[in-house]
């Protein structure tokens, strides 16, 4: 068996999955921290997992009582941080009564249309680079456009969003964080976000019209019931934490996979200049599926013994799908290791399936192809400015994303 989890296996981890999908797609494994969890690679058998009501997401059901106050499992901090009340947490009934409150706020047409605005964060960013003709794209693009996105779209004032910028690079580990920093950064910021909700709250009793994403949680009711504060600190904090890291990584590894890709590249290019949206769409979605942002689906925990593919899972065990081999399985895609940007009837599980499919995905969805157009379409000869071999790929066990992607490009004014 290939080695899992190593330094070389998280720059190329696809052949170590394409064995495990062949020989043997749910295995037990011992986790870098030292976890067991269950490994489920072949597709059918994820999109089975991701739906089963029988693997809970609350950890309380892990039979190693104790990993996720020590960080194992689950977000680190969340837990000292009080923010355990989030959907990647909860089951139904509380889960169905979650998401029904949080999608009143968070609905597709407050996402559609901040549209404007986030191409005006993507244009500013590149004006800031534009002139020098070279950059590092993660530091200077991928990572601060959804940070400041999701901060205007919950509310956070300007004038406390480079806060939230230094605690979302602590949380990742962006280049020039403090280490062991996340536990404090989670901290910081459920201290700020309770701090922002009180405010927010008082100024709607005053009669308050505002309509940022916060307001619209404290506002959201269904039959008399309202989110607690705390409920709605934890789904702000989700709403940052999951949202913008999967959205860096979208915008990082999808171009970086059209900078490998010279033809499909020039492809989307085509599009982006004629406003071919039909095909930027399928576009997005093949970059999802080819190197997508969420290398593993979040913890899941069996709640009574049961099968997945054949194997038998005990009642408490951990177990992970694996999104990046599913959507690369051969049994549902056709050339699965090929980049192909018109690929069609692509349902890949990039954003999971079932009942915790992500909710963020509308957005995190408009902010790569607003930052793909504007990048394709201001720097047209974007390249590569490092061998691969030589870029490194951030450690950790759900997201995939890389530390640095240095560009080269022709130099624009103006």
């Amino acid at each position: 068996m290939p080695p899992l989890f190593d330094w070389q296996f998280a720059a190329d981890p696809y052949p170590a999955y394409a064995w495990l999908r062949e020989h043997a797609p749910v295995r037990k494994t011992e986790l870098p921290s030292g976890v067991e969890a269950w490994l489920v690679t072949r597709y059918a058998d994820a999109r089975q997992a991701l739906a089963d009501p029988r693997l809970s997401k609350n950890p309380h059901h892990h039979s190693e009582q104790g990993a996720h106050g020590k960080g194992k499992v689950g977000i680190p901090g969340e837990r000292g941080a009080n923010l355990m009340t989030h959907l990647l947490n909860i089951d139904p009934p509380d889960h169905t009564r979650l998401r029904r409150l949080v999608s009143k706020a968070f609905t597709p047409r407050r996402v559609a249309a901040f549209e404007p605005r986030v191409r005006e964060l993507a244009d500013g960013l590149i004006d800031a680079f534009a002139a020098r003709g070279e950059a590092d794209l993660i530091h200077e693009f991928a990572f601060p456009l959804p940070i400041y996105a999701i901060c205007d779209m919950l509310g956070v004032p300007h004038e406390d969003q480079e806060d939230f910028r230094a605690w979302a690079g602590m949380m990742i580990h962006q280049p020039g964080s403090p280490r062991g920093g996340v536990g404090r950064a989670v901290k910081r910021m459920r201290r700020y976000l309770a701090e922002l909700i009180h405010r927010k709250r008082a100024e709607l009793a005053a009669g308050g019209q505002a309509d940022d994403l916060i307001s619209g949680l404290i506002r959201a009711s269904d039959h008399g019931e309202h989110l607690t504060e705390n409920e709605a600190a934890a789904m702000a904090f989700i709403l940052l934490f999951a949202g913008f890291e999967t959205t860096v990584n979208l915008i990082g590894n999808g171009t970086y996979a059209l900078l490998r890709h010279p033809a499909q590249r020039a492809v989307l290019q085509r599009a982006v200049a004629e406003g071919d949206t039909a095909l930027l769409e399928a576009a997005v979605e093949e970059l999802l599926r080819y190197d997508g942002p969420v290398e593993l689906a979040t913890w899941r925990f069996a709640t009574r013994p049961l099968t997945i593919g054949g194997q038998a899972v005990a009642e408490g065990e951990p177990v992970l799908v694996v999104l990046a081999a599913a959507d690369r399985d051969p049994a549902k895609f056709d050339a699965p290791d090929t980049l192909d940007l018109t690929r069609r009837d692509n349902q890949h599980l990039g954003y999971g399936h079932g009942i915790h499919y992500c909710l963020g995905a509308p957005l995190a969805r408009l902010e790569g192809r607003t930052a793909l157009t504007a990048l394709l379409g201001r720097l047209p000869d974007l390249r590569l400015a490092a061998e691969p071999a030589d870029l490194r790929w951030r450690g950790g066990l759900i997201m995939r994303g890389l530390r640095t992607l240095p560009v080269e490009f022709t130099p624009v004014n103006g």
